[in-house]
């Protein structure tokens, strides 16, 4: 009896923390996120469609993308939880129906009005996550997701579209890291490389100036 209670010690001590444990915030953060994935994917969808600028349809193209990412690992982790998901919430629908009763540049501010004040809401939930989430894993999808819908808070912060803000950050999946450098990062590395180029070959030339200088006084 003495070796069957020293083995079940051993097992839960290799174990460690109770890492797959997920609390009723875990699950509810995991829902609302995932609804809050279906929403901005829709009104990125919406965007490219109704928006009267190139700023609002470039973002919402990376909405598109980005939220698209988040929610695929997402459902696989959803999956491995044993946790259901809800569909898109009725009340993310009607804001778009209503929005889409706007035109030009009605639509793209009330469109950028709600990009700020959801994506406000999903940093602070995330947030939450991290701060007090029990399951590890929840936590880590959540510490992955941050930079992200941070850099989309970015973009529409104040209700001002900023499709720049993109440019060479994060992306969904990257973990934090940067994002492929765009055409505008190779021209910045061009001109700084040559710059760079300018500066070596004028040190040569100051070099062998001096060099001929020597040769020409040994002489």
């Amino acid at each position: 009896m003495s070796l069957v209670a020293l083995a079940g010690a051993a097992s839960a001590i290799s174990a460690g923390p109770a890492a797959a444990a997920v609390s009723d915030q875990d699950t509810t953060f995991v829902q609302s996120i995932h609804e809050g994935n279906l929403a901005e994917i829709a009104a990125g969808n919406d965007a490219q469609q109704h928006a009267a600028t190139t700023c609002v349809k470039t973002v919402g193209s990376i909405l598109v993308r980005d939220h698209s990412k988040l929610d695929s690992d997402l459902k696989a982790l959803a999956d491995k939880l044993d946790t259901e998901l809800p569909a898109l919430p009725a009340a993310a629908q009607q804001q778009l129906d209503s929005m889409r009763a706007l035109t030009g540049a009605a639509y793209d501010s009330a469109w950028l009005k709600a990009q700020d004040d959801g994506h406000i809401q999903a940093l602070a939930l995330i947030d939450k996550e991290i701060s007090s989430g029990r399951n590890t894993e929840v936590i880590a999808a959540a510490r992955a997701a941050r930079p992200v819908v941070a850099m989309h808070l970015d973009m529409v912060r104040g209700g001002t579209c900023h499709a720049s803000k993109a440019a060479g950050t994060v992306r969904a999946g990257t973990g934090g890291y940067l994002a492929a450098p765009t055409s505008d990062t190779y021209r910045t590395l061009g001109a700084v490389s040559l710059a760079v180029g300018g500066l070596l070959a004028a040190i040569g030339a100051a070099c062998m100036v001096r060099s001929r200088r020597r040769t020409a006084k040994k002489r």
